[in-house]
């Protein structure tokens, strides 16, 4: 199999082509494409050196299958051109989300959606989202869910390199008595949350949070659900957290819950109050599997239960989920 990279320098492109490694992807040949200033670069994987090429029409031609995570203008612009050369694309970006004829795909929770599309376009959801459904889906497997709401607490890494290399310069810059710079966030992220990700929208949701509600109702293939999210940036390197609450149709008990998610791939359970045992961000950092915990009954509300659950959102929420995208492509 011939593959590609488009977006190799950033964040996610780094964790992807070290799951290939990993996860012993096969492939005969691969192309590592980034921004022109990146070309010409060379990256060495596996014993060998990689040039960073340029991107076009011509260096996409003869690929089987093209990892794009590089963001939507890119995606927009090159995806479709991949396509038509009979590449199968995996698509990061926001770009194909929400269209009718292409699939989004969390392999644990949608598979068979995958398995019934003739689109060459698989894309791959909001990493919020696909943190948050590792943690629903094994809840309806017991009861019908009727509404959710969610608050995410979201590290700067989502923000790629740039948003990491901010949080780190602000905070030498907080002990050394000097003004922070906010290039990347709108406010000063240090020792601080900021509950905004993304643009407003004219409902007073941001992008973020709108990802959240239409992206899972895609998914799960539930239009019924009803949806809310407040999505918070903090001062965290990397991975995100999720506060849940779910109102269920019906009665669920929490020990059949427990029981449902341990039986449930891709998903870990740390919740033990009596032993003070709950996950927390860095104990999901640099794992494949989310954790879920303080699994609780909600007592202002009948069939209602909250919990928290965290996930390396550059891995799962990203290049992982991508890559076990690229392993269904395959058995396809």
């Amino acid at each position: 199999m011939k593959i590609g990279i488009v977006g190799i320098t950033g964040a996610v492109g780094q964790e992807l082509l070290e799951l290939v490694k990993e996860r012993r992807f096969s492939f005969s040949e691969i192309r590592l494409f980034a921004s022109n200033k990146s070309i010409g670069k060379k990256i060495k994987f596996k014993s060998k050196v990689y040039k960073i090429i340029r991107l076009n029409k011509k260096n996409l031609e003869g690929l089987d299958l093209v990892f794009f995570v590089a963001g939507s203008i890119v995606s927009k612009k090159f995806a479709t051109i991949a396509s038509n050369n009979g590449s199968y694309v995996i698509d990061n970006s926001s770009a194909f989300r929400l269209n009718k004829n292409i699939p989004l795909i969390i392999p644990e929770v949608n598979s068979d959606a995958l398995m019934s599309s003739k689109s060459r376009i698989i894309a791959n959801p909001n990493c919020t989202t696909i943190i948050s459904l590792m943690g629903i889906k094994p809840l309806l497997n017991l009861q019908k869910i009727k509404r959710v709401v969610a608050t995410s607490f979201q590290s700067v890494s989502g923000a790629g390199n740039n948003g990491m290399n901010e949080l780190l310069e602000n905070t030498k810059r907080f002990f050394n008595n000097k003004k922070s710079l906010n290039k990347v966030f709108d406010k000063n992220i240090t020792f601080n949350v900021i509950p905004k990700i993304g643009s407003f929208n004219l409902n007073g949701y941001t992008e973020e949070e709108m990802k959240f509600n239409n992206e899972s109702r895609k998914i799960l293939n539930d239009k019924n659900i009803l949806l809310s999210a407040t999505t918070v940036r903090v001062p965290v390197l990397r991975s995100h957290s999720i506060s849940l609450n779910i109102e269920f149709k019906g009665n669920v008990e929490i020990n059949k819950i427990k029981k449902e998610i341990i039986k449930f791939p891709g998903i870990d359970l740390i919740d033990n109050p009596k032993k003070n045992q709950f996950p927390t961000p860095i104990d999901s950092s640099n794992k494949d599997n989310c954790i879920i915990g303080r699994i609780r009954k909600d007592y202002s509300k009948g069939n209602c239960i909250s919990a928290w659950i965290v996930g390396d959102q550059i891995r799962k929420g990203a290049a992982l989920n991508a890559i076990q995208i690229a392993e269904l492509l395959v058995r396809k």
